[in-house]
């Protein structure tokens, strides 16, 4: 079942309200996985500066670089939905039909797989390059300074 929009809103009032809301989380999002990558920052700096080697410290940076990518991930989402909305406000010939506006998750849930594709995808956003900077380079970073703690 669609959702009608607000009463007496013309569909583009619509869309750009969705539009405002949506960016807003999208940069909101983008600020907080900028904060993830400091946090990974921060731990190295600490542990080297305090002399800390320990495999907890690698599976730490690890699971904030998965963390990031999980992030990111649910930005991918909004920003497919803000594409949505720019090329039905957009009003281009070779635009896809309109979309409903206020229907977010409804869009998402159209295309969403299992477990396994959800995986995946986390994956996938892991390794772009935006992403994995800079929490590859602290890890080998790490962890050749814990191979030589160890040594």
């Amino acid at each position: 079942m669609r959702a009608s929009r607000p009463e007496g809103q013309a569909p583009t009032e619509s869309y750009g309200m969705e539009w405002c809301l949506l960016q807003n989380q999208f940069d909101s999002y983008e600020k907080f996985a900028l904060l993830l990558k400091v946090l990974n920052v921060a731990i190295v700096t600490l542990s080297l500066i305090n002399g800390l080697a320990s495999i907890f410290i690698l599976a730490l940076l690890l699971v904030v670089w998965l963390q990031d990518a999980i992030w990111k991930t649910f930005q991918a989402r909004i920003e497919s939905r803000l594409l949505q909305l720019e090329t039905s406000m957009g009003g281009s010939a070779a635009a896809e039909p309109a979309v409903t506006p206020f229907q977010f998750n409804l869009e998402y849930l159209k295309g969403r797989g299992g477990t396994l594709d959800l995986m995946v995808e986390y994956g996938r956003q892991a390794c772009r390059p935006t992403i994995a900077y800079p929490h590859v380079v602290l890890a080998i970073l790490y962890g050749l300074y814990l191979m030589t703690a160890i040594n």
